[in-house]
């Protein structure tokens, strides 16, 4: 029997004054949905805490898309922490939504973000605290229909047997017409088998219930998924992609929170999509192809966010902000229109060029912070096997011009264990910090006064479904040690920091990366083993996550650093970007011969196959050469 609609703050009140952070659990924020009329109820859940999804961009635009549809009310629900949850579980108090306390499990939908693999078994852990059966086909016929989308589907098998339906690439257009489907069906009083098939009919879904998986011959051991006989389900779901962003609001973000959440401040995305080709990044081939807003746009809707908000720092996010062909005239217009108000305008990404630090610097006002560069692999030689496109002499005039305009401290992010990856190239993670270090000293000085000085952050490479790495299995975890040592040891400088990535944690997110459907078994082991908030260094255990293994005949170590042969079919070949096979197996040769590949905003067309396969194009408004 569905759960009854009814507000149970009333429940959970008494409990705030014995858990962290009460105010995470207060409903009402300035600008969230006042009225829950419907008749069409859909809650969106981030499962971490508040502070960590409510500033989500994405999980905003969609509750702003499913709000402004007729007949639809959408509200928020977030993870409590374990203080929290463990007093609701004590005194049975299912999950409630943020809005009205209503209970999760009286949603008509209910929708989870997949934002990294780490989220897994807090999925597992939000479903059973709502009520929610685990698994998709042990759910009664009046249970919500649960969905997922976010930038972790492109390997989403593992956790396919929680949902009911998976929904590919872009989401405003896509999250309402699942919505009406979804609504259109339980008014026709169809079956959940039934509502399964409709869905299947939208572009840019996938319903695994629809699909079986097959090991043979022409497999990985996680085998591939194929449609049931006489389900009607395609071979192939591709994915939904939005050909004109300026179509669209460009200032999703209304609601103000009550405490301090990361990144708080108004975000505004000013394009989507990213050209650059970087071999090992799964954002980059799988949001193609590039769409930027027009600037009157995004500076509006930027000033009238800020106005109606009243936060004092607006945010130009996208994967690669500076690359927007009117990012200059954004920023001069802003810093104009924003001239003696006290409101900071941020850049998440620079270009690591010259240019990257003349925009860094024109928002910066009087403040000379950080100034964060990645170059991820320490030789160019490695650069140009991940196709970074960055030389030596762009990293050495970025951080000419970083110094002389100011900056004192430089982050420089890289990565660990990438294929063909020597020695050599390890040695020369620290040896490029010098060389930025000793441009910093001659354009400063010398000694503590000048406060020059450079951090390193080096993440451990996870191979990703639907890039050219795909096929490559992750370092082992005893070399990536032997390589850390090696780093550490290497940096003589003591104004050069080093820190870097657990690898205990990245070989979790590389098994999960790999594995197919029977991963679901491993989640579900491991959060009975008690994994929750894995993507917390306080809360993360890898010794449950082998325990969780172990029980199931499972290595970790070998999932995550199994190679893949390059005919094989790989357990997400029936969900797509549009990036074809042929086109990122053509990058995984150019990789191993070190031949770089440009980007296709700035020459011309290179082939990946997302343009005529989806029937869009790059929507650029400017000259990006």
């Amino acid at each position: 029997m569905k759960a009854k609609r009814e507000d149970l703050y009333y429940k959970i009140e008494p409990l705030l004054s014995h858990v962290e952070h009460p105010s995470r659990y207060l409903d009402h924020e300035w600008g969230s949905v006042e009225q829950q009329d419907g008749p069409f109820h859909a809650c969106l859940i981030y499962a971490d805490v508040y502070e960590i999804g409510q500033p989500n961009l994405g999980l905003s635009i969609l509750y702003g898309a499913l709000n402004a549809a007729d007949g639809i009310s959408c509200e928020r629900a977030y993870l409590p922490w374990t203080d929290m949850s463990a007093l609701m579980r004590e005194r049975h108090i299912p999950l409630l939504s943020l809005e009205s306390s209503s209970p999760v499990a009286s949603f008509d939908l209910v929708g989870f973000t997949l934002a990294h693999e780490l989220i897994a078994t807090n999925i597992v852990e939000t479903l059973d605290l709502a009520g929610i059966a685990l698994r998709a086909e042990d759910r009664d016929e009046d249970d919500p229909i649960v969905i997922a989308g976010g930038p972790s589907v492109w390997n989403c098998e593992p956790m396919a047997p929680m949902f009911d339906a998976i929904l590919l690439g872009d989401g405003e257009q896509a999250v309402v017409e699942i919505a009406q489907c979804v609504r259109s069906c339980r008014e026709r009083g169809l079956s959940r088998s039934q509502i399964a098939i409709e869905l299947s009919h939208i572009q840019g879904v996938y319903v695994p219930s629809l699909y079986q998986l097959v090991v043979d011959d022409t497999s990985t051991r996680w085998g591939y998924v194929v449609p049931k006989e006489g389900s009607g389900a395609p071979p192939t779901v591709l994915k939904r992609c939005i050909p004109d962003l300026s179509a669209t609001p460009a200032c999703a973000q209304r609601v103000v929170p009550y405490l301090g959440v990361v990144q708080d401040r108004l975000a505004i995305e000013v394009l989507r999509g990213c050209a650059r080709g970087c071999r090992f990044c799964q954002a980059g081939m799988t949001y193609r192809p590039v769409r930027e807003r027009p600037a009157n746009q995004i500076v509006e809707s930027g000033i009238k966010g800020l106005r109606e908000t009243g936060y004092d720092e607006i945010s130009l996010s996208s994967l690669s902000t500076t690359d927007h062909s009117q990012c200059a005239q954004i920023l001069s217009e802003l810093d104009q229109r924003l001239d003696g108000r006290g409101i900071r305008v941020s850049i998440p990404s620079q270009r690591l060029d010259s240019f990257g630090v003349d925009m860094a610097t024109a928002v910066s006002g009087s403040k000379r912070g950080g100034l964060t560069f990645a170059p991820e692999a320490g030789t160019q030689r490695l650069r140009d096997v991940i196709n970074k496109n960055v030389t030596e002499d762009d990293i050495e005039r970025a951080a000419r011009n970083a110094f002389e305009n100011g900056w004192r401290r430089c982050k420089l992010y890289f990565m660990m264990g990438l294929p063909t990856e020597t020695d050599e190239d390890i040695v020369a993670i620290p040896a490029t910090a010098k060389r930025v270090l000793d441009i910093g000293r001659e354009v400063v000085g010398r000694g503590r006064k000048s406060k020059v000085s450079v951090s390193v952050s080096v993440a451990v490479f996870v191979p990703k479904a639907y890039t050219p790495f795909q096929w490559a299995g992750q370092l082992d975890r005893s070399e990536v040690e032997r390589r850390v040592d090696l780093l550490v040891t290497s940096n003589t400088e003591r104004d050069i920091k080093i820190s870097y990535h657990d690898s205990t944690t990245s070989l979790v997110e590389a098994a999960l990366s790999k594995i197919g459907r029977a991963g679901f078994d491993l989640i579900y082991a491991a959060w009975r083993h008690g994994c929750r908030f894995d993507a917390w260094t306080s809360e993360f255990s890898f010794e449950r996550w082998e325990e969780a293994a172990s029980e199931l005949g499972y290595n970790l170590e070998e999932i995550a650093s199994e190679q893949f042969p390059t005919d094989a079919r790989l357990p997400w070949e029936h969900t797509s970007p549009g990036v074809s096979k042929g086109y990122l197996l053509r990058e995984w040769r150019r990789a191993a011969q070190g031949v770089t590949t440009p980007d296709c905003t700035r020459t011309s067309c290179v082939g990946c196959g997302v343009c005529p396969t989806l029937g869009v194009a790059n929507k650029v408004w400017g000259d990006r050469s």
